[in-house]
């Protein structure tokens, strides 16, 4: 049975004012409309509901008896729209976001923060972890977005581009390369790195770019986490390249930081399944977190 919204509510107006003309007027539609709606609608049900004279409409016995179910009907769906109209409005609700650690603990501090303060009937839960895991996460329905490094084959998300984060050397203060301003990526030729591990998204990126540049180099570790790779840099077993992101630095650690010629970025990007709406909750938070980076993170 295609019975349409629109069909019920022309025939209770008929009902109520006994008129094709007055219910048009009150429901913004012409007469002939208002007379198609109600065939077409008793076509449907196979009942004929109203009788129609040259002077008055009158009801039917079955049209008499429609009538009142009719309309609490469409009054008990008027209340459910209205009460999932007025969750889209309050916003509230759990949003669950997956981040890398460096974007965890950089970028998302003042997203919570913020969100606390403007929106307390929001609870934000962050899922500090690799990149791998938080593209999984986001394809599995397990959070409702990430907070990703570009992944460069995402067929399945829908992304949008938040900010760009460049890399940079990381080296202890009395390492060689510390004594020039800027570094060049061909600089690193023949040096022991120290980098991330191939769970994060960065680190596909790094490897592109020393290879672009015909750079030989050992790596002598493979971590998870920036903060252990700057304890194994500490110890002067290499050097390492880092997103922007990862700092500040330890304080008291003995290691600088330089910028890597020419500019390389990584591009932060949020991320959802594609063809699955956010909830409004969860549309407030990824708004959010887009300012959060233009204002922390500007050009």
């Amino acid at each position: 049975m295609n019975v349409s919204l629109r069909q019920l509510r022309v025939f209770l107006a008929v009902a109520e004012h006994r008129s094709f003309s007055r219910a048009g007027d009150v429901i913004g539609l012409t007469q002939p409309a208002v007379s198609r709606c109600i065939r077409e609608l008793e076509n449907e049900i196979g009942i004929k509901l109203l009788d129609r004279t040259t002077r008055e409409v009158l009801l039917t016995a079955e049209g008499t008896g429609l009538v009142g179910e009719v309309g609490r009907l469409l009054d008990e769906l008027e209340t459910t729209l209205q009460a999932a109209r007025n969750v889209g409005e309050q916003r509230r609700g759990r949003v669950r976001v997956a981040s890398s650690p460096t974007i965890s603990a950089n970028l998302m501090p003042a997203c919570v923060a913020r969100s606390l303060k403007h929106y307390p009937q929001i609870s934000l839960v962050l899922h500090d972890q690799v990149q791998r895991l938080t593209i999984q996460s986001v394809l599995t329905g397990e959070v409702d977005f990430g907070v990703i490094v570009d992944p460069q084959s995402a067929d399945e998300l829908h992304t949008e581009t938040i900010m760009e984060d460049p890399f940079c050397l990381i080296l202890p203060q009395t390492h060689p390369l510390a004594r020039k301003v800027s570094v060049h990526w061909a600089e690193l030729d023949r040096q022991k790195l120290v980098l991330l591990d191939y769970a994060s998204g960065s680190r596909p990126l790094i490897d592109q770019e020393l290879a672009r540049h015909g750079v030989s180099y050992t790596v002598v570790q493979e971590l998870g986490h920036p903060t252990t790779v700057f304890r194994m840099l500490q110890t002067g077993i290499g050097i390492s390249v880092m997103p922007r992101l990862a700092l500040p630095l330890p304080e008291s650690s003995g290691l600088t930081m330089r910028p890597l010629a020419p500019e390389v970025n990584r591009q932060i990007m949020l991320a959802r399944r594609r063809n699955r709406s956010l909830s409004p909750a969860a549309e407030v938070v990824w708004a959010l977190v887009r300012q959060m980076a233009k204002e922390l993170y500007p050009g």
